[in-house]
């Protein structure tokens, strides 16, 4: 073990003579062994390191694929209901403008029997009030004859035509009661 100690203490000494040893300076040599064991762990390394990264990336694509994939899913999904909104949009429109115009059409159809109503209604006032002006005239009609007849029997009415008068009423009434009995 001296013999190799001894050699390492006389390979430090040349090293300062410009010959090949072990610098045993360690700020010195630090960056100079990083350097060397960094080099030989890119070079030996890099195979693993690139199919790790590699295994990464095909990893990373076959997420974004499947993500791509639900997207595109989730997109017809989408796109389908969308549809289905759009014809029912379509149908309640369609539906809408038939309710219009259906209840338009019974507008117009109740308009038209109210209308007549109140023809049927106008035409049976005009109707009772002919009816009631005829029925005036008639009545004073019949109360200016009663007056005319009346200031004809006051004026020509007589006592013996008078008597006449009563006596054939008494007549007539005692044959209903001999009747009616």
């Amino acid at each position: 073990m001296k013999n190799l100690t001894d050699s390492f203490l006389s390979l430090g000494l040349w090293s300062s003579a410009g010959s090949f040893g072990f610098n045993t300076d360690i700020l010195a040599t630090n960056p100079i062994n990083l350097s060397v064991v960094l080099g030989l762990l890119i070079f030996f390394g890099k195979g693993v390191c690139a199919s790790c990264l590699f295994q990464e990336i095909l990893k990373t694509i076959r997420n974004s694929e499947e993500l791509r994939r639900g997207a595109i899913e989730q997109l017809e999904k989408a796109r389908a209901r969308l549809r289905k909104v759009e014809m029912e949009a379509d149908q309640f429109r369609v539906n809408g403008y038939s309710d219009i115009e259906r209840e338009k059409s019974n507008l117009i159809n109740s308009t038209y029997q109210t209308l007549e109503q109140f023809e049927i209604y106008k035409n049976e006032t005009i109707r009772f009030e002919q009816q009631r002006a005829s029925n005036q005239v008639r009545q004073r009609v019949f109360q200016q004859a009663l007056k005319g007849a009346l200031g004809t029997l006051t004026s020509s009415l007589n006592n013996e035509l008078h008597l006449r008068t009563i006596n054939a009423n008494i007549g007539m009434f005692g044959t209903l009661t001999e009747i009616i009995d």
